[in-house]
């Protein structure tokens, strides 16, 4: 007989972009390793983008449970005047381009809606799941943030009925890149860092995707953390192992482009070879699919390099696993902030399964530098090195010309999302073996 899981997400399908995969993933192999998933998650999401795609990895017949949530983003948009998503880096753009309006409302969401946009489900949920729970028993619970509320929502639970509890953090909580932003007086910051401590080391388990988090989170919580990275879905690809690649030189980027993840270097050393009039030019393009900040287009308007951008917005999953496969060179920009380190994005793992070459611009002794440089999959370059990045184009070019520009090695098993689940179910099993030890 399957044990059971509650699993507590506010990324759910219809929500899109890389949020929401890594449980989607998890809950579709977890049967595979005898746990069955319950999925509690919002009716009404503000999500920033739609993928009904992603629906129909649901395994049949999984309960999922659906309330409404009540989020301030109504209240922001009408404050700010902008279509921004109330949570996370969405809204936050550089202090020279938001208005005093926007700052005020930042300033509120911060300070007054701890510790994210959707604090106001932590009672509902906790007042719901607690009765709901005493008549349909489950095994264990798992949170999984951002946002953050919902390992809140477990800790109540975990308070009140001792269930075995894995929290799983996608990123950082006070380290995260936009945390700095919120404009925290400092009793909110100090709030922040006690509901964070209390999840670390009241949790049974917590779970991290790179190992700069694992190191931070265990000089928290004193006793050790585990390491279970984003990953891909074989089933994801398989049917595009045949897909030609694209005809010219193509650089494809994946998902959001906002301020903090503008490639400048990459730009520089574009208009360094247009200069030069150096031959790559004549084949290169650059495929940004996803949203994108219209400064960072603004940007690329002034330097002279629209003719070499083609925007396309947002694809559904099976879609942008085709574009990845069809890309000459794969970009995969990190976020550029204190601490930029520990940015290890599912994006990542993708581009791995798509065995393309892959050019990242971050820190080059960060985590995604590490997995690259291990999976031999690209090169990493710091943020300012335009150098470096024009002479890794010339490189990757002559090899575009002489057909040498062949596929990486690509990814191992270890990163399959079928792998990695049953790591989450090894883990389950501990906590709650130990819990009727």
């Amino acid at each position: 007989m399957l044990k059971k899981v509650l699993i507590i997400t506010y990324y759910w399908p219809p929500a899109g972009g890389i949020a929401v995969q890594r449980w989607v993933k998890f809950a579709k192999y977890l049967r595979e390793y005898d746990w069955e998933p319950v999925i509690y998650t919002v009716s009404n999401g503000n999500y920033r983008l739609l993928d009904h795609s992603k629906s129909n990895e649901t395994p049949a017949g999984t309960q999922i449970i659906k309330r409404p949530i009540w989020e301030p983003h109504h209240l922001y948009h009408f404050f700010s005047r902008t279509k921004h998503s109330s949570g996370g880096r969405d809204y936050i753009k550089s202090k020279e381009t938001i208005s005093f309006i926007q700052r005020v409302s930042i300033w509120f969401r911060g300070n007054f809606f701890i510790p994210d946009a959707r604090a106001m489900w932590i009672k509902p949920s906790i007042k719901f799941l607690s009765k709901y729970l005493t008549e349909n028993s489950v095994d264990a619970i798992v949170s999984t943030g951002p946002p953050h509320s919902m390992h809140r929502i477990a800790y109540g639970l975990k308070k009140k009925l001792n269930l075995p509890w894995l929290a799983d953090f996608r990123d950082p909580w006070t380290t995260m890149d936009y945390y700095k932003d919120l404009m925290l007086t400092s009793w909110a910051n100090r709030r922040h860092h006690k509901l964070e401590l209390e999840v670390l080391q009241t949790a049974d388990a917590v779970v991290v995707v790179g190992n700069s988090m694992k190191k931070e989170f265990e000089a928290k919580r004193k006793s050790p953390v585990n390491l279970i990275t984003n990953g891909y879905d074989e089933s994801d690809f398989a049917n595009h192992k045949t897909i030609k690649p694209d005809a010219e030189f193509s650089i494809v980027h994946i998902g959001s482009l906002y301020q903090r993840r503008n490639p400048v270097a990459l730009w520089r050393a574009m208009a360094e070879l247009k200069k030069e009039n150096h031959r790559c030019m004549d084949f290169l393009k650059v495929k940004l699919i996803g949203k994108v900040d219209p400064d960072i287009l603004d940007h690329v308007r002034s330097v002279g390099l629209e003719s070499y951008i083609e925007w396309i917005d947002h694809l559904p999953h099976q879609e942008a696993v085709a574009a990845m496969m069809s890309a000459r060179v794969l970009l995969l920009p990190i976020d550029n902030f204190d601490g930029a380190q520990w940015v290890l994005t599912g994006k990542l793992f993708e581009y791995l399964a798509a065995a393309r070459p892959i050019l990242c611009i971050g820190p080059v002794d960060g985590d995604a530098a590490q997995v690259i440089k291990s999976a031999n999959a690209g090169a990493t370059f710091n943020f300012n090195d335009a150098r470096g990045i024009k002479n890794y184009l010339i490189e990757l070019y002559l090899r575009f010309q002489q057909n040498e520009l062949q596929l990486t090695a690509g990814t191992n098993q270890m990163y399959s999302h079928r792998n990695l689940t049953r790591q989450v179910a090894v883990i389950l099993n501990r906590i709650t073996q130990k819990q009727h030890a």
